[in-house]
């Protein structure tokens, strides 16, 4: 909200005609828009919460200097400054040099102490909320989840960073589908045991690619398809050779603020299509989780409440 004296500010220049100014955002904000953007690695990312944390000091540190206070190399420094759109780190340099002076001169007051972990949360509440957006028309999803049903057997795919993605649907699939196969190991592992399942009669696979994207997992939904399955992908990116090659893909942002990617977003979805799972058939649903629970009671696998 702008200030009395900004106001009284904008008024007269209305009044006389003339443009005012968008007030300048504060350089935590600015950094943050500079390196949100572009797709970073792990270590480019320590990179950028280095200078997130300590711009009017890191602006006029050589590429030495940030290299050591960062712990990576002098090449990963030039890399990040090319990742964000810089020519060079001295380009880069240039730009962190304009921004802290901004802040330094009694420009906009700057944050308080930049809480990266609840830009974080921030950041996956906006992924959320486009999430609950996609689900206004869910009849992909629905669609979706009656195919992976009627898949027998249902093969599920996660390489990589998209194990534990690919788990968990797993671990729950199982409760409702009689049989599902999961694949987290690539190559000709991954491509036997996709044979295989098509060879058992299986139509679908649903495959989960995180970022960064492994060729390990293109490779694996190429194979896929040329053995005559049909691949659901659900993913970062509603745009590239992953979703190229896959017969439905479902994007949906994964949280980026920190060092490494949080899945709350592509979590929720995987819920979703197993719910549309359960739908599909109630009956064998229900027959199914009865039968798994007489079992868990009788072979005590959980606690009591």
């Amino acid at each position: 909200m702008p200030s009395p004296q900004q106001a009284r500010a904008q008024a007269s220049a209305i009044t006389s005609g003339k443009a005012v100014p968008a007030a300048e955002a504060a350089p935590t904000s600015r950094l943050r828009e500079l390196f949100d953007g572009p797709r970073l690695s792990p270590g480019q990312r320590r990179i950028a919460q280095y200078l997130i944390e300590h711009i009017t000091e890191a602006a006029f540190l050589s590429i030495t200097e940030l290299a050591d206070r960062v712990g990576v190399s002098q090449p990963s420094v030039t890399r990040f400054a090319a990742a964000v759109g810089f020519s060079g780190y001295p380009a880069l340099r240039e730009k962190l040099q304009s921004i802290a002076l901004s802040s330094l001169a009694g420009g906009p007051g700057e944050e308080d102490r930049a809480n990266e972990l609840q830009a974080a949360v921030d950041a996956e509440i906006e992924n959320l909320e486009n999430l609950r957006r996609d689900f206004a028309d869910p009849d992909r999803v629905i669609h979706v989840g009656r195919e992976l049903s009627r898949s027998t057997p249902l093969t599920v795919l996660g390489l990589r960073i998209s194990v534990s993605l690919a788990e968990y649907f797993g671990y729950a699939a199982r409760r409702i589908h009689p049989d599902v196969r999961l694949v987290t190991r690539g190559g000709s592992v991954a491509y036997d045991a996709l044979l295989q399942s098509r060879e058992a009669g299986g139509s679908w696979v649903l495959a989960f690619a995180m970022p960064r994207h492994s060729q390990e997992t293109l490779h694996a939904v190429r194979v896929a398809r040329g053995a005559g399955l049909k691949v659901a992908l659900v993913t970062d990116l509603a745009l590239g050779p992953l979703a190229d090659e896959a017969d439905v893909t479902f994007a949906t942002g994964t949280g980026s603020r920190l060092v490494f990617d949080s899945y709350a977003a592509p979590g929720v979805l995987a819920a979703a299509l197993l719910q549309a799972m359960t739908d599909a058939d109630p009956e064998r649903t229900q027959a199914r989780l009865e039968k798994y629970e007489q079992l868990s009671d009788q072979h005590q696998f959980f606690l009591k409440d």
